[in-house]
């Protein structure tokens, strides 16, 4: 199952972690861990190249973590857009997706 936390201070969301396989089905025809992994590279490339924030991040297999240290405010739209995606795909795939907000 694929596990999503979405990091939150005053408010304002600060970055977040995805990991673990969806096992929805096979490598390469699994359609929600490439749902999951297109949103959230799109997210993090728009965030650092297009944006300009500068962030911690940490990639392996099956995992992304995603942590702004700057921009905040302007990074915000992308979050919650990932956040609003993310959380609608869990919706409907409860058995291979979840997603929490944390404080940090």
């Amino acid at each position: 199952m694929t596990k999503v936390v979405f990091y939150e201070k005053d408010e304002m969301l600060k970055g977040f972690l995805i990991k673990d396989h969806s096992g929805y089905d096979e490598e390469g025809y699994d359609i929600v861990c490439a749902s999951v992994s297109s949103a959230a590279y799109l997210t993090a490339n728009t965030l650092t190249e297009i944006v300009g924030a500068k962030a911690d991040i940490k990639v392996e297999e099956a995992y992304l973590k995603f942590i702004l240290k700057d921009k905040f405010e302007e990074a915000q739209a992308n979050l919650k857009g990932l956040r609003l995606h993310l959380e609608s795909l869990a919706g409907d795939y409860k058995e291979y997706i979840t997603c929490k907000t944390e404080p940090v």
